[in-house]
């Protein structure tokens, strides 16, 4: 029989016990980064992030030692079905309830624009790897955004602009009928009338369509030199494959994808993408450290090449990482404060974050190589030129951005 004092005692000692676990769980919580990958996993743009993305960011944990201001790294990742209200949801989740510090990804624009929203109203780090709308710069810029994706301005840039170029100036958009796409068509059209060129019609298509071809006889019809897609993912390849079925393009007319990245050629096939441009930020064989990146990530990839989206997603992780290192602390303003500091290293090419938020970096504008100049698999492009970051990403707004006025 144990007597009362001692079984009283060994209770006391317990329910101390039990306090001090409860105790010591939030403060375990708060010396763990959490990075929350929110991606499209299952619809139309998941070959172009998707769970590559996920893997991306696991990568640049991983090649981080798993660790940043002696704090060990969590990677989550959820699907928000490319409905803005559930990635709002989802964001709303991880910042109130599982104490996410960082999303990252947020390929659809509207989901962005949501995220980046309530990123600043809760004070917490988003980086923006794949939604291409220039708003998050402007009048949506926040302090603890990062927009590391290129933007419609960039691609504009490169792909509308050489076109332009080669005298090709009667243009027809047949646009995805969404933030993106909307704001895709406007940034090539300004390219296109600035450079004296017209815009001869457009049609607005709804999002993950399966059949383009009353759109496509339309722009066929409109005689225009261009037809010029205003798409992204699946929206773009079918749109191109029911193009060549019908015949569009055979009579001289061009057909150009705006936003195209490296899985989209490897859905159509060199046969069919050949001859396309293509405005990227990242190409596997672009240098040494892309090509070592390229075949990590494909070891463990089914053998799939590594896209710009999976990228920006490496490089966003590595570069929050470290400036969390050089601040020695997770905390939102001094974080972002080190990532607008630190130097980027986007696979061998410097880049640099803006006062703005915008990553502004080179790029590259690339032509889809035929099947018989291709060497093997995913040996896809062909330089046409480099592209200045400075004269790709439109300069610092200061009427808009208030960030961009304080940093004048």
């Amino acid at each position: 029989m144990i007597p009362h004092s001692i079984r009283a005692r060994r209770c006391l000692l317990g329910v101390a016990s039990l306090t001090a676990l409860a105790l010591a769980a939030p403060a375990l919580a708060a010396d763990t980064i959490k990075i929350g990958v929110m991606g499209d996993l299952s619809g139309y743009s998941a070959e172009i992030g998707g769970p590559g993305a996920v893997l991306a960011v696991k990568m640049a944990v991983e090649d981080h030692k798993g660790m940043a201001a002696k704090m060990p790294v969590e990677v989550l990742q959820a699907d928000f079905l490319n409905k803005p209200d559930v990635a709002a949801q989802i964001a709303r989740r991880w910042f109130d309830v599982d104490k996410v510090d960082v999303i990252t990804d947020l390929p659809n624009t509207p989901a962005a624009l949501a995220v980046a929203r309530l990123g600043k109203e809760t004070n917490h780090v988003v980086l923006v790897a794949e939604a291409a709308t220039p708003e998050l710069t402007n009048g949506q810029c926040a302090p603890t955004t990062m927009h590391m994706a290129d933007d419609t301005n960039a691609l504009a840039a490169g792909t509308a602009q050489a076109l332009i170029q080669q005298g090709l100036k009667n243009w027809f958009f047949l646009t995805a009928d969404f933030g993106f796409g909307l704001q895709m068509q406007a940034s090539a059209e300004k390219v296109v009338r600035d450079s004296g060129g017209v815009v001869v019609g457009a049609v607005r298509h709804p999002l993950a369509t399966a059949d383009f071809s009353s759109f496509l006889l339309q722009a066929q019809a409109s005689k225009a030199q261009v037809i010029a897609l205003a798409s992204v993912g699946e929206d773009t390849t079918n749109a191109i494959k029911q193009a060549r079925e019908f015949g569009v393009g055979a009579d001289g007319q061009m057909l150009t994808g705006l936003l195209m990245v490296l899985s989209d050629i490897k859905a159509l096939g060199l046969p069919v993408a050949k001859n396309l441009y293509v405005t990227e930020s990242f190409y596997w064989d672009n240098n040494d450290a892309s090509r070592d990146f390229a075949k990590r990530f494909a070891a463990r990839d089914n053998g799939k090449y590594p896209t710009k989206a999976h990228a920006a997603n490496y490089i966003a992780t590595r570069h929050y990482l470290d400036a969390v290192d050089a601040a020695g602390t997770k905390e939102t303003a001094a974080v972002m404060a080190k990532m607008r500091e630190l130097p980027i290293d986007y696979f061998g090419r410097p880049a640099r974050m803006r006062a703005d938020g915008r990553v502004v970096y080179d790029l590259d504008l690339f032509q889809v190589k035929s099947p018989e100049e291709s060497k093997g698999p995913y040996d896809f492009y062909k330089p046409v030129r480099h592209i200045d970051g400075a004269s790709a990403f439109a300069p610092l707004n200061t009427q808009t951005c208030p960030m961009a006025a304080s940093a004048k």
